[in-house]
């Protein structure tokens, strides 16, 4: 730290502890006399504590949290709770059954839904005394935040509202399982069982983080892992501190940069306890994945929880700041031995075995993503959660300097029957050259890696550049200057993925698509795909079915025709997760007969996957692919099935706009083919109604519950093919 900068933080903290306002005013003016630069620092810094103090005092229990990492306590309450709601009582369509847990700001509890659907979800209330700008700004964020996300190891939110006092209310999931830690203890599971399960956990952060939100209280017991079909399934939970990073989280957003500093000091990155709010991005994330990593390997946090909230913010934030932390193996090392027998039995293994699973790989993959410096660590979950599968299957991760020698090992350790056959071979060979040969070597390797370095340095050059440019894009975004953000995004040229980039352009190609300019839309929706490559299906598949309509809507079939190819190539292969979507992506127009034959199998699996939806009770999903087998058997010249799919879709409770224009599309289409000429007007007219509705407004992004805007146009097309047909002019 500079002589200048040391002294303006000493007379902060001595400004700080005065007390009375014309003293502190008199010390500001005998310590900076001329200096009006030092003054305006002080007093701007002044005021940002005060108002960090007053909102801390204002929501003293969320502040706890922080220093106590405590978590929901379990169990049934009896008569009336903190927020007013007694069990028993009504809320909307809930019935409460049971208090499961409260926070410092709000108390869940759960509850019984009783139409359109019977199911038990769990329902989150913030208590009374609590309804400060604050705590409904972190409220309406985590409800916002969850709605924003469609992911199988992320809670779903179902509904919100208000009660009859005026609290807000959100409806979830409901999640029955324990925390990762304690299933991993429990179960006594090996690393290859933990690696495995935390993977999932990496995907389903990567999918918040390309929906925009950083989630910033990763730990134990916001991950539970519940036992779907026999097999452990972990889910994130609580986004009460999410922050949204593409676009706002309703008109509260701004009360976010008052709640930084609250999170778990045992797993916050050092930027989120400096309250460095513009460096809190989804490294962030990352830095948090690492620690819980570290504990699920090492049974240990890597900084003790009991040191940091002894030695108070300031200790905290110095400890995670400067210190780094001992590498798993060392960690492991460092322990009794009693307590190091322990955590290796837990892991079905012995101690010495267990410390040198850790050497190598592991504990290069940890400290990257625990590194100090952001631009150092995973730049993607998706990348953490690729390294350890690469170590998994005994391949190279990139945590670690790739050199030749490790590079050989790997391949060794992946063919030992190959490499011990020609060993000696090798070593005859090795052990033969001379002395000037090694000499040349040497000395070519030396330029090679002059060059490479100058190489890798303009490299990093360019890449700085578009990273700084893709932020500004995303700040643009943030404020809805889309025009401008648009403008830069068109100079840009990315050539790798990104999430930041990802976001970007994902976001000026929504503008451009409710705003109707295709052309422009295909392009950012094309190099969208590019960018996110190497994300999991589900953000694949949905960034896929933008670029489908964005192509048909400008008129572009050939163009669609080669994308829809595309489609069918890249999921094919691996068709389980995304069938309805992959089917519904390539059913914007008609079918030739090799596509047709090669779709037959995915809309097989989804025509099962609609009996098992609705075995689970969720009647939002077995809805959409109902809609997307309708789709599919009019495609397939089966008129009377797709009727009767159409006709499912209709059926269910909680009906989303376009995807009922969409079904009633399908029956007109349907109707037509086989001469009901009537129904097939009628059918038409209705779509077309909910169709008109909407688009007095003009189109948004919309939501799941919603519909995005890529259903509304989805339905539009479908129901201009159908008027086409029916000798009316499309709209």
């Amino acid at each position: 730290m500079s002589p200048s900068s040391q002294r303006e933080e000493d007379l902060f903290e001595q400004a700080r502890q005065i007390a009375d306002d014309r003293e502190r005013r008199a010390f500001l003016q005998r310590e900076c006399g001329e200096d009006a630069d030092l003054r305006s620092t002080l007093e701007a810094l002044l005021t940002a504590d005060r108002d960090g103090r007053r909102f801390f005092e204002e929501g003293r229990t969320a502040v706890d949290v922080l220093l106590t990492d405590s978590d929901c306590g379990t169990g049934a309450g009896t008569g009336a709770d903190a927020d007013g709601k007694a069990i028993g009582a009504q809320i909307g369509r809930y019935k409460l059954i049971e208090k499961l847990g409260e926070g410092g700001w709000g108390t869940v509890y759960l509850a019984e839904q009783q139409e359109p659907v019977h199911r038990q979800v769990a329902l989150k209330i913030i208590r009374l005394g609590m309804e400060t700008k604050g705590i409904i700004a972190r409220f309406e964020a985590e409800r916002q935040a969850l709605a924003m996300m469609d992911h199988p190891n992320i809670s779903r939110v179902f509904d919100a509202g208000e009660t009859d006092r005026s609290c807000p209310y959100f409806v979830m999931e409901l999640v029955r399982g324990e925390k990762i830690t304690d299933y991993c203890t429990r179960n006594r599971l090996g690393l290859p069982e933990r690696l495995r399960l935390f993977v999932q956990v990496c995907h389903a952060i990567q999918h918040a983080h390309q929906k925009g939100v950083i989630h910033r209280d990763i730990k134990p017991s916001n991950i539970m892992v519940a036992m779907v079909d026999g097999n452990p399934v972990p889910k994130v939970i609580d986004f009460g501190i999410a922050k949204a990073t593409e676009a706002r989280l309703g008109d509260h957003a701004a009360g976010t940069a008052y709640i930084q500093l609250i999170g778990t000091p045992a797993y916050m990155s050092p930027e989120q306890a400096e309250m460095r709010w513009m460096d809190v991005d989804t490294r962030s994330d990352i830095f948090s994945l690492g620690a819980l990593f570290y504990e699920l390997l090492t049974g240990c946090t890597p900084f003790d929880s009991k040191e940091l909230m002894a030695t108070g913010v300031e200790g905290m934030r110095r400890i995670l700041r400067d210190r780094e932390p001992p590498r798993p193996s060392a960690r492991l090392l460092g322990l009794e031995r009693k307590e190091l027998l322990e955590i290796a039995s837990e892991r079905q293994t012995e101690p010495g075995k267990l410390i040198a699973l850790m050497k190598g790989d592991l504990d290069w993959v940890v400290m990257k993503a625990l590194e100090k410096e952001r631009h150092r660590r995973y730049e993607t979950a998706d990348a953490l959660a690729l390294d350890i599968q690469r170590h998994l299957n005994f391949e190279a991760v990139s945590a670690r300097p790739p050199s030749w020698f490790y590079k050989l090992q790997k391949t060794v350790r992946r063919n030992r029957v190959v490499f011990a056959a020609g060993g000696a071979v090798c070593l005859a060979l090795i052990a033969g050259t001379g002395t000037s040969t090694w000499l040349l070597f040497r000395e070519r390797e030396a330029r090679q890696r002059a060059v490479a370095a100058e190489q890798q340095q303009a490299m990093l050059r360019r890449q700085a550049e578009v990273r700084e440019r893709i932020t500004q894009v995303n700040l643009l975004v943030n404020q809805n200057h889309y025009a401008h953000a648009a403008q830069i995004l068109s100079g840009l040229s990315l050539s790798r993925p990104s999430v930041e980039g990802a976001a970007a352009y994902r976001a000026v190609g929504e503008w451009y698509a409710i705003n109707e300019r295709w052309p422009q839309a295909v392009r950012c929706f094309r190099a969208l795909l590019q960018l996110d490559a190497l994300d999991g299906w589900d953000v694949g598949s949905l960034d896929a079915l933008r670029l489908g309509p964005a192509l048909i809507s400008a008129g572009d079939l050939s163009g669609y025709e080669r994308f829809r190819q595309g489609v069918v190539q890249t999921y094919l292969a691996n068709p389980q997760p995304a069938t309805d979507r992959v089917i519904k992506i390539c059913l914007l127009a008609p079918l030739d007969d090799q596509t047709r034959q090669a779709l037959s199998g995915l809309a097989a699996l989804s025509a099962k996957q609609v009996v098992a939806a609705e075995s689970n009770q969720d009647a939002f999903q077995a809805a959409w692919i109902s809609m997307s087998m309708s789709v599919w058997d009019y495609r397939a010249g089966n008129f009377g099935r797709a009727r009767k799919w159409a006709l499912r879709c209709l059926a269910y409770p909680d009906a989303v706009a376009p995807r009922s224009a969409a079904a009633h599309a399908v029956l007109a289409l349907s109707s037509l083919r086989v001469g009901n000429l009537a129904d097939a007007r009628a059918e038409l007219a209705a779509g077309k109604a909910i169709l008109r509705d909407k688009l007095k407004g003009g189109l948004d992004r919309g939501s799941p519950t919603q519909g995005f805007w890529f259903d509304w146009v989805f339905a539009r097309i479908l129901l201009n093919e159908a008027a086409h047909d029916l000798g009316y002019p499309g709209s």
